[in-house]
Order: structure tokens, then C-alpha cells, then sequence
């Protein structure tokens, strides 16, 4: 990846963690779900509506954290409206190879432009956690689960 590029991509994660997409609370959710980081402290709660054919017509956020767990949050609420959770789930495993620097093929090529952003924490494993927690807890609400975390239950 060229200096410019990698450059480029810094700019817009810290433009979504300054400006985050979707932040508040949404109205009449029909599911949530909070996540938690207890390495770092990150933490989201998802608050999202599905409408009548089980594609996510409303999401927003509420988070604290660092700005990779942020930005991460803001650009994946940006990139699930309309989807179903078939949808969401190769979105998820595609974004989660890609963060990883693992070779992935479920995303689309319009999907892979807008996440290779992300693409750069790969190069920083502890981050790697931060960047997943809004997909693990999109996951856990889609379910019912309601609680997502980045580390296994004690």
C-alpha cells in the first residue's frame, strides 16, 4: 500500500471517529446488544430496527473508545442498512478476514472498497479487537444474544 493511500485511509477513520455516522439512540429498536473490550476499555451498544422482510432499515450507536473501535462502529452502520442477516454475515466474515490480513473472498468489490480501510490494523494485532467489536455485537444483536465481548467468558 502506497504512503498516500495509507494516508488517505487514516483520514477517513479519523473523520468517523470524530464525526461518527448513525451515533444516538434509535427509536423503537427492535433489537440491541452492548459490546465490550475489557483490554481496552472500548465499549458499543447497537441499537437496530428490522423492518417486515428482516433487512435492517434503522441502525444507530452509542460507544466509547478508541478511534479504530469508533470509525469501525460508524462505517459499519453506514455499510448494513438494507442488508438481511445472510447479508450481514458474509459482510462480517469478509471484514473479519480482511482485518486479519487472511485472504478473503465474500465481499463484494463494492463492499472490499469501503472496508480496505480498516485493512491497515492487521498490521497492529492488539488493535484487531478493537475494530471487531461493533461486527461481534451487530452479531449478538442480530441473535438475541444481547451481550457481545472480545475475550470468552470466564
Amino acid at each position: 500500500m502506497s504512503d498516500a493511500l495509507r494516508e488517505l485511509y487514516q483520514e477517513i477513520i479519523l473523520d468517523h471517529a470524530r464525526h461518527p455516522r448513525n451515533a444516538g439512540v434509535l427509536a423503537d429498536p427492535t433489537a440491541k446488544a452492548d459490546g465490550h473490550n475489557p483490554l481496552c476499555g472500548d465499549r458499543v451498544t447497537l441499537y437496530l430496527h428490522r423492518d417486515t422482510d428482516g433487512r435492517i432499515d434503522g441502525i444507530s450507536f452509542e460507544g466509547k473508545g478508541c478511534a479504530i473501535s469508533q470509525a469501525s462502529t460508524s462505517l459499519m452502520t453506514e455499510l448494513v442498512k438494507g442488508k438481511t442477516k445472510e447479508e450481514i454475515d458474509a459482510l462480517m466474515t469478509g471484514f473479519l478476514h480482511l482485518v486479519k490480513g487472511e485472504p478473503e473472498s465474500e465481499l463484494s468489490e463494492e463492499d472490499r472498497e469501503q472496508l480496505e480501510v480498516m485493512a491497515g490494523v492487521k498490521d497492529f494485532p492488539m488493535r484487531v479487537k478493537c475494530a471487531t467489536l461493533p461486527w461481534h455485537t451487530l452479531k449478538s444483536a442480530l441473535s438475541g444474544a444481547g451481550v457481545a465481548s472480545t475475550e470468552a467468558a470466564p
